[in-house]
């Protein structure tokens, strides 16, 4: 198992982040001699305390380092280094720097204690030895490929260290880290370090050797540099949305104003089909992409603020689905968006992302003859801006009228009891629980439906709403204005064809209803009288 520990240090105003990952040798021999080095350079370390206890200077030490020691200078570098900021710590702590007491004190004191013995005094000991004499160090170059004496190095997709025996040898070792979250900082590293590689434009990163256990660990350190955002809002916003179906990034360019400027798609279908490492390289590419367009057209990015992303479950009948999700590398594509942002300078902002699909596909996809993804990404965008969206006037209208709302119950009934005949037909179990989740899922909606009907059948009078307005909290605005949409949502969605309940992409006709009013002509009914069919609609009538 990996042995993980992710932590963000401050040094000097300075953010550092530091990954630890496991390594392993092909043979015992090279473990042995990166074993004597290790010890080396502990003893080196202890020297370098002594000899600047006693004010000697950095430079005439590390030449006497080199040459008892018989190492390269940048150990002797590296040792001296990590020499002084012990000094400095012990200084700064108020403590006696004479008085250190190398591989823990705590160790120290237990093991002067007679009573340990046997197991407990044994592990105790080899604990104290490895904190010891088992370390190594060496400081970072961004002119040495990053790190001249402990380098990163990726061979055939697979991560290994290069470590420099000090004497002009060479052992490998295998870098074994998987990263088990999206927001892995190893990710961003060695993504850095494989771009690095092909531009020729290297960063330094510290490595410590470690050994724990008997097992060695590596733990690698870089600076994490954050740019104070010169692309702003003030400019304008990009709003972006993923989708899975077509499975792409839709980026909608809006203006200050609030208006939609222009718009774009980048295809994710790369991405499908290959492995997560492969996945997590392609979605750095993806975020520079999208990155370099922000900067291009200096507009501010906005995404939506994602928790969770629902994958499905096993026996649902949505198999290829389930497969796809889980492969979708959602929040991944977010975050490094995120990242690259933050590193170039461009100001990232996140919004609450409840209704912004419905939004854009029932208010402007039909009224600006775009498609629901782009329509998606302009309501993130405008989101992002600080816009609030109403209701359109017939939209609110189309609310109030009970015939219209009946209409809608009535198709949904309708749309059930043909999925149940469908559903007692069907011998395939894995179609059948795709039917089930169906007619579940219409259910609700109908559930739903019949609810904000009989709420709406409630009315009280003008004089007592106009208190209630006065004193509704604005939370409870919000949440009324969330529940118009998604009764908007269903109930328009039979206005366009009765499958498009469950999936619709063109939303077209609903300008008209937009523009007139006339839900009736996009029902494709002749008058707007109830169709009279289904238990849900008889039952509507007795309330209506």
């Amino acid at each position: 198992m990996t042995a993980e520990l992710l932590s963000v240090k401050k040094k000097n105003d300075r953010n550092f982040i530091t990954v630890e990952c496991l390594l392993a040798f092909d043979k015992d021999e090279d473990k042995e001699k990166v074993l004597n080095l290790m010890r080396k350079f502990s003893s080196m370390f202890r020297f370098a305390y002594k000899r600047l206890l006693e004010k000697m200077e950095r430079k005439e030490l590390k030449k006497l380092l080199a040459q008892k020691y018989g190492i390269n200078t940048r150990y002797s570098d590296s040792a001296i280094f990590l020499a002084q900021q012990t000094l400095d710590s012990c200084t700064q702590r108020g403590r006696n720097p004479k008085k250190l007491v190398f591989g823990s004190r705590e160790l120290f004191e237990k093991l002067k204690k007679k009573h340990l013995t046997g197991e407990r005094r044994k592990k105790l000991r080899q604990e104290r030895e490895e904190r010891r004499y088992g370390f190594l160090y060496s400081r970072g170059d961004k002119s040495k490929e990053g790190n001249l004496n402990l380098r990163l190095v990726n061979l055939d997709n697979q991560w290994h260290l290069r470590i420099n025996l000090g004497n002009g040898e060479y052992v490998w070792a295998k870098v074994i880290r998987d990263a088990k979250r999206d927001n892995d900082k190893w990710i961003d590293f060695a993504w850095r370090l494989l771009e690095a590689e092909k531009s020729g434009e290297w960063f330094a990163y510290n490595v410590r050797l470690k050994v724990r256990n008997g097992k060695f660990y590596a733990q690698v350190s870089w600076e994490e540099k954050t740019v104070e955002p010169v692309i702003t809002k003030a400019y304008g916003v990009m709003g972006i949305d993923i989708n899975a179906y077509p499975f792409h990034l839709a980026l909608a360019y809006v203006s200050t104003d609030g208006n939609l400027e222009k718009f774009e798609r980048i295809d994710l279908r790369e991405m499908e089909g290959k492995t997560k490492n492969q996945r997590e390289h392609i979605a750095w590419h993806i975020a520079r992409q999208v990155v370099e367009r922000a900067l291009e057209n200096g507009k501010a990015i906005v995404v939506e603020d994602l928790q969770k992303v629902p994958k499905g479950r096993r026996g649902d009948g949505l198999a290829k689905l389930r497969r796809k999700l889980h492969k979708w590398a959602y929040r991944s594509v977010l975050e490094k968006i995120e990242v690259y942002a933050r590193r170039m300078g461009v100001q990232l902002i996140k919004v609450n992302p409840a209704y912004t699909s419905i939004i854009g596909k029932l208010k402007y996809s039909p009224m600006l003859g775009i498609d629901k993804d782009v329509a998606g990404a302009y309501v993130i965008g405008r989101r992002g801006l600080g816009f609030e969206e109403k209701l359109p006037k017939n939209y609110r209208e189309l609310l109030k009228d009970k015939e219209f709302l009946a209409y809608a119950i009535a198709k949904v009934d309708e749309r059930i009891n043909e999925l149940k005949s469908e559903l007692k037909k069907e011998t395939n179990e894995y179609k059948k629980n795709a039917l089930k989740e169906r007619v579940k899922r219409l259910r609700g909606y109908l559930k739903f439906l019949l609810s904000y009907t009989r709420d709406s059948g409630k009315s009280e009078p003008a004089t007592q709403q106009a208190v209630n307005r006065e004193m509704k909290p604005m939370r409870g605005r919000a949440k009324s204005l969330q529940k118009s949409w998604r009764v908007l949502s269903v109930a328009l969605a039979v206005l366009l064809a009765t499958t498009c309940l469950e999936w619709c992409r063109d939303h077209s006709p609903l300008k008209r209803v937009l523009i007139s009013g006339d839900w009736a002509r996009v029902a494709g009914k002749g008058s707007p009288s109830l169709p009279g069919q289904g238990t849900a609609a008889q039952n509507m009538c007795s309330f209506v």
